[in-house]
């Protein structure tokens, strides 16, 4: 079954703010000059490659995103497939007779053009009646073929070439059994073009870059992944999602809207409000980053402007950012809360001593305070099975989950809360990390005593 590409509208709202920072994330990164060695090795998020080049490299061909969802009658499922093409820009310089050679730097007044590959903004609609999804469901094939323009500039010419491109979005759904209607949602999105490369950087001429997928449901809503209701637990877990991962992304905490995106997110994801604009090197140092950028000298700024527009753009936001805009960039609070107890005042008895000292409060001792772990006490020297948190932990924590660890710490913060600092056991680096003290933290409801005996 094939359907028609449509376009949803305001239905995905705030979650195409988020899907255009997954877009370009990484796109040109500080000090935004086509020569800087980290500017050399791009596009690293989200690339499904023309399956010649993907059987031989093992980057992926393709991505597979599987949600449950809650239609009503009459829904109709909305996607919207997002990627960049890449377009190979080169540079020729003039020469007589209205000739044209190949040149690696073009020095023009305001910037200096070089070699780039810039990224060209792409998407795939369609539309579906949610019913219509069972059985084969909805295949729809797309391409986009080759393209070459010339733009003339003081001295010489800039040719930009896309190599054509090709590839299908399939979706199906499939009711699963139980007393609430629930559809599995499998959306697959795979790069079936022919080109054969000898290297990545052509490979990626005929790739998919930074590809991801936003969905809405007209009526009905999604399920969560990260933190599904009870009732839903074990069919989440049986869910596959492969290179990509869906987050709702819904309005006002809404769940009528998904990002599957090959970036590891939140349910609904937000930009920062005080961000002025994309700077595409990272989305936590803005300040950092537009500081540093304003402080470039002006043939670097050059240099910049003439690698991509985007990175033109950069330069000349860090150069027009109004005080007021560069000091919310400092910092925000989001929420106060009161705090009571003995860390609501700290350090009651020697004012001299700063809160953060840990002599400031007698009473804590890493090395011997214990805490209660599943009944057992525990302490320094204990044994510990790691069990990270689903919503409290990153991507990186997660890989540890089963693996033993030894205590090295119990740590109380100044709100009251309760921390153990953990070394792996199996890790070379764990004696490097007691010496330098750069442990791993975990809350207590996030380990279990390996051997009740020993631990107590």
């Amino acid at each position: 079954m094939t359907a028609p590409t449509t376009s949803a509208g305001p239905l995905f709202g705030t979650a195409r703010q988020v899907a255009d920072a997954v877009l370009f994330e990484g796109y040109v990164l500080y000090p935004y000059r086509a020569s800087a060695a980290k500017n050399r090795m791009r596009w690293q998020f989200g690339v499904l490659a023309p399956p010649a080049w993907a059987a031989a490299s093992g980057e992926p061909a393709a991505q597979r995103t599987q949600i449950l969802m809650e239609p009503r009658a009459g829904a109709v499922l909305h996607a919207e497939l997002r990627f960049l093409h890449a377009q190979r820009r080169t540079v020729e310089r003039a020469l007589d007779g209205g000739r044209f050679e190949a040149t690696d730097e073009l020095s023009l007044p305001d910037r200096v053009l070089v070699p780039w590959d810039e990224g060209v903004e792409d998407r795939v609609e369609l539309s579906v009646d949610v019913d219509a999804l069972g059985g084969d469901g909805l295949t729809l094939p797309f391409s986009r073929p080759a393209h070459t323009e010339t733009e003339q500039v003081a001295g010489g010419q800039i040719v930009r070439r896309r190599e054509p491109l090709e590839g299908v979005v399939r979706i199906t759904a499939e009711e699963l059994p139980g007393p609430y209607r629930v559809l599995r949602l499998t959306a697959t999105v795979e790069n079936t073009g022919d080109g054969t490369a000898a290297a990545r950087e052509d490979a990626l001429s005929h790739a998919l870059i930074s590809a991801h997928l936003m969905l809405a449901l007209t009526a009905g809503s999604f399920i969560s992944m990260t933190d599904p209701p009870e009732w839903a637990r074990a069919a989440v877990a049986e869910c596959r999602n492969e290179h990509t991962w869906p987050v709702l992304a819904g309005e006002d905490g809404a769940a009528d809207v998904v990002l599957s995106s090959p970036i590891i997110l939140e349910d609904h994801p937000q930009i920062a409000p005080e961000s002025p604009g994309q700077l595409y090197d990272a989305t936590e140092i803005d300040e950092i980053l537009a500081l540093r950028t304003a402080a470039l000298t002006d043939d670097e700024k050059r240099q910049a402007r003439g690698t991509d527009d985007r990175a033109a753009a950069v330069i000349d936001l860090a150069d027009s950012m109004p005080p007021e805009v560069l000091e919310r960039l400092h910092g925000a609070v989001r929420a106060l809360r009161e705090v009571t107890g003995p860390a609501a005042v700290p350090n009651v008895t020697t004012p001299d001593t700063p809160w953060w000292d840990p002599g400031a409060d007698a009473s804590v001792d890493p090395a011997r305070d214990r805490v209660m772990v599943e009944g057992v006490s525990v302490g320094a020297g204990s044994r510990v099975v790691l069990r990270p948190g689903l919503r409290r932990s990153d991507a990186q924590d997660l890989f540890l989950h089963g693996r033993t660890a030894l205590v090295e710490a119990v740590l109380h913060d100044v709100d009251g809360a309760v921390h153990l600092a953990v070394t792996v056991e199996g890790d070379p680096g764990a004696e490097v990390r007691r010496e330098q003290g750069r442990f791993l933290y975990f809350q207590p409801d996030e380990l279990a005593p390996v051997d009740p005996v020993e631990a107590s």
